[in-house]
């Protein structure tokens, strides 16, 4: 079993990022930042993060798209804006399918979404300080056994929201 933290667009926000990492220490096996943290690449709130950069980051060190493996699943991150994401997923899963990806973490529209398109899993954390759509502060925690995925969605201030908890079942890659 492996447990991960997606996070997105928390634009400055240091303190909420500080917390979710001691509330979840030892808890999860990877944090992923879709970015738009637009912290500097080695300060401490974002440091045990996966992270990739966003439109709103200068720092250069954040690569543009990350590959991460997690038990039977490649986990492609990626902040979106460079795949036209406000419009359609078609960018992203042309290149989920080149990087033989099967669970996709984005961000840049903050707005909170999760969809299963064949055998690819799209997940989009909302944002942590401009939620759209939502008035939740929202991030996403996925527990992976196997080829089944529980994915649960947290609002930061109160808690798991029940109701959009989702499981998917998808493939070995």
């Amino acid at each position: 079993m492996s447990k991960v933290l997606i996070v997105s667009d928390s634009h400055g926000l240091t303190k909420e990022l500080e917390e979710l990492k001691k509330k979840l220490a030892g808890e999860v096996d990877l944090m992923i930042h879709c970015g738009d943290s637009e912290l500097p690449f080695d300060h401490q709130a974002i440091s045990g993060f996966v992270t990739v950069r966003g439109n709103c980051d200068y720092e250069t060190r954040y690569k543009e798209d990350i590959v991460q493996k997690v038990g039977n699943f490649n986990i492609f991150v990626t902040h979106g804006h460079l795949y036209s994401v406000k419009t359609s997923l078609m960018g992203l899963q042309y290149r989920a399918q080149e990087l033989n990806a099967n669970i996709v973490c984005f961000g840049h529209s903050h707005i909170l979404g999760v969809e299963q398109v064949g055998d690819i899993l799209y997940i989009n954390p909302g944002s942590l300080r401009l939620p759209r759509r939502r008035h939740e502060r929202t991030y996403v925690v996925l527990e992976m056994i196997e080829e089944n995925i529980s994915l649960q969605v947290f609002d930061f201030d109160q808690g798991e929201i029940m109701s959009l908890r989702q499981n998917f079942l998808l493939p070995k890659k």
